[in-house]
Protein backbone atom coordinates (compact mmCIF):
# COMPACT_ATOMS: atom_id res chain seq x y z
CA UNK A 1 0.00 0.00 0.00
CA UNK A 2 1.45 3.44 -0.78
CA UNK A 3 -1.05 5.93 0.29
CA UNK A 4 0.08 9.11 1.29
CA UNK A 5 -3.11 10.20 2.71
CA UNK A 6 -3.27 6.79 4.83
CA UNK A 7 0.44 6.15 5.49
CA UNK A 8 1.02 2.54 7.15
CA UNK A 9 2.64 2.67 10.42
CA UNK A 10 5.85 1.12 10.77
CA UNK A 11 5.28 -0.96 13.72
CA UNK A 12 9.30 -1.88 14.02
CA UNK A 13 9.77 1.45 15.03
CA UNK A 14 6.46 2.58 16.95
CA UNK A 15 3.31 -0.01 18.32
CA UNK A 16 0.23 0.11 17.23
CA UNK A 17 -2.73 2.61 18.96
CA UNK A 18 -3.26 1.15 22.41
CA UNK A 19 -6.50 -1.71 22.49
CA UNK A 20 -8.49 1.08 24.75
CA UNK A 21 -8.75 3.87 21.51
CA UNK A 22 -11.71 3.71 20.01
CA UNK A 23 -13.30 4.34 16.35
CA UNK A 24 -17.37 4.77 16.49
CA UNK A 25 -17.30 3.82 19.99
CA UNK A 26 -15.29 -0.05 18.91
CA UNK A 27 -12.27 -0.38 21.35
CA UNK A 28 -9.45 -2.38 19.43
CA UNK A 29 -10.58 -0.80 15.98
CA UNK A 30 -7.88 1.28 15.30
CA UNK A 31 -5.58 -0.96 16.41
CA UNK A 32 -6.99 -3.87 14.28
CA UNK A 33 -6.76 -1.15 11.49
CA UNK A 34 -3.10 0.10 12.47
CA UNK A 35 -1.99 -3.83 12.11
CA UNK A 36 -3.92 -4.22 8.44
CA UNK A 37 -2.05 -1.11 7.31
CA UNK A 38 1.28 -2.13 8.49
CA UNK A 39 0.82 -5.75 7.37
CA UNK A 40 -0.37 -4.46 3.37
CA UNK A 41 2.87 -2.64 3.60
CA UNK A 42 5.17 -4.85 5.41
CA UNK A 43 5.98 -3.05 8.61
CA UNK A 44 4.09 -5.07 11.05
CA UNK A 45 6.86 -6.55 12.56
CA UNK A 46 6.02 -8.50 15.16
CA UNK A 47 2.79 -7.31 15.31
CA UNK A 48 -0.13 -10.00 13.95
CA UNK A 49 -3.64 -8.73 12.19
CA UNK A 50 -6.08 -11.31 13.15
CA UNK A 51 -4.75 -12.49 16.15
CA UNK A 52 -6.90 -13.96 18.60
CA UNK A 53 -7.63 -10.45 20.75
CA UNK A 54 -8.75 -9.27 16.79
CA UNK A 55 -10.85 -12.10 16.32
CA UNK A 56 -13.22 -11.10 19.17
CA UNK A 57 -14.25 -7.56 17.09
CA UNK A 58 -14.54 -9.91 13.48
CA UNK A 59 -16.62 -12.02 15.41
CA UNK A 60 -18.91 -9.56 17.13
CA UNK A 61 -19.21 -7.38 13.77
CA UNK A 62 -19.29 -10.16 11.37
CA UNK A 63 -17.03 -8.23 9.34
CA UNK A 64 -14.47 -11.00 7.89
CA UNK A 65 -10.21 -10.17 8.39
CA UNK A 66 -9.95 -10.45 4.27
CA UNK A 67 -13.13 -7.73 3.54
CA UNK A 68 -11.62 -5.69 6.26
CA UNK A 69 -8.18 -6.02 4.68
CA UNK A 70 -9.43 -5.44 1.18
CA UNK A 71 -10.95 -1.84 2.46
CA UNK A 72 -7.44 -0.75 3.81
CA UNK A 73 -5.88 -1.87 0.51
CA UNK A 74 -8.00 0.53 -1.35
CA UNK A 75 -6.49 3.11 1.31
CA UNK A 76 -9.42 4.17 3.27
CA UNK A 77 -8.93 6.24 6.18
CA UNK A 78 -10.50 5.45 9.82
CA UNK A 79 -13.84 7.71 8.77
CA UNK A 80 -14.25 5.71 5.51
CA UNK A 81 -13.62 2.08 7.26
CA UNK A 82 -15.88 3.16 10.38
CA UNK A 83 -18.80 4.26 7.37
CA UNK A 84 -18.23 0.01 5.61
CA UNK A 85 -18.25 -1.18 8.93
CA UNK A 86 -21.21 0.04 10.05
CA UNK A 87 -22.76 -0.61 7.05
CA UNK A 88 -21.70 -3.88 6.59
CA UNK A 89 -21.50 -5.57 10.10
CA UNK A 90 -23.74 -8.34 10.58
CA UNK A 91 -25.94 -8.20 12.46
CA UNK A 92 -26.35 -4.69 12.82
CA UNK A 93 -25.60 -3.14 16.13
CA UNK A 94 -27.28 -0.62 18.37
CA UNK A 95 -25.27 2.22 19.53
CA UNK A 96 -25.47 0.50 23.22
CA UNK A 97 -24.37 -2.78 22.56
CA UNK A 98 -21.14 -1.43 21.11
CA UNK A 99 -20.61 0.39 23.75
CA UNK A 100 -21.27 -2.34 26.34
CA UNK A 101 -19.52 -4.79 23.97
CA UNK A 102 -16.17 -2.20 24.36
CA UNK A 103 -16.66 -1.67 27.82
CA UNK A 104 -16.71 -5.06 28.63
CA UNK A 105 -13.48 -6.07 26.64
CA UNK A 106 -11.97 -2.75 28.42
CA UNK A 107 -12.32 -4.38 31.41
CA UNK A 108 -11.78 -8.10 30.33
CA UNK A 109 -9.01 -10.56 32.24
CA UNK A 110 -8.07 -14.26 31.78
CA UNK A 111 -10.81 -16.43 32.09
CA UNK A 112 -10.83 -18.05 35.10
CA UNK A 113 -9.89 -21.34 33.76
CA UNK A 114 -5.88 -22.03 35.44
CA UNK A 115 -4.47 -22.80 31.69
CA UNK A 116 -4.86 -19.64 30.66
CA UNK A 117 -4.58 -17.42 34.08
CA UNK A 118 -1.10 -18.90 34.25
CA UNK A 119 -0.36 -18.04 30.48
CA UNK A 120 -1.52 -14.53 31.50
CA UNK A 121 0.21 -14.48 34.66
CA UNK A 122 3.53 -15.57 32.93
CA UNK A 123 3.16 -12.93 30.31
CA UNK A 124 3.33 -10.16 32.85
CA UNK A 125 5.93 -11.14 34.96
CA UNK A 126 7.92 -11.39 31.46
CA UNK A 127 7.64 -7.49 31.50
CA UNK A 128 7.62 -6.61 35.15
CA UNK A 129 7.50 -8.17 38.71
CA UNK A 130 7.20 -5.17 41.01
CA UNK A 131 3.45 -4.32 39.23
CA UNK A 132 0.07 -5.45 40.96
CA UNK A 133 -2.42 -3.28 39.11
CA UNK A 134 -2.39 -5.43 36.06
CA UNK A 135 -5.27 -7.08 36.07
CA UNK A 136 -6.66 -7.00 31.82
CA UNK A 137 -6.10 -8.38 28.40
CA UNK A 138 -5.55 -4.71 27.33
CA UNK A 139 -3.29 -3.55 30.46
CA UNK A 140 -1.19 -6.64 29.25
CA UNK A 141 -1.00 -4.87 25.80
CA UNK A 142 -0.20 -1.20 26.58
CA UNK A 143 2.44 -2.69 28.68
CA UNK A 144 3.66 -5.12 26.18
CA UNK A 145 3.89 -1.93 23.93
CA UNK A 146 5.29 0.26 26.19
CA UNK A 147 8.38 -2.09 27.05
CA UNK A 148 8.98 -3.30 23.84
CA UNK A 149 9.62 0.22 22.42
CA UNK A 150 11.93 0.67 25.18
CA UNK A 151 9.74 1.92 28.13
CA UNK A 152 10.07 0.93 31.74
CA UNK A 153 7.30 -1.23 33.59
Amino acid sequence: MNNTLNPAPNLTQRPPRSPRVRLGDYVILPRILDKGRAELAGTAGEYKYNNPIDRHWFRFTGITPEALKAELAAGKGDGEILAWVQENASPQREVWEIQQWSAYHDQRGPDGDEETLKFFTGRIAGLTRTRGDLKTWFDYLDLDDHVTFGGKP
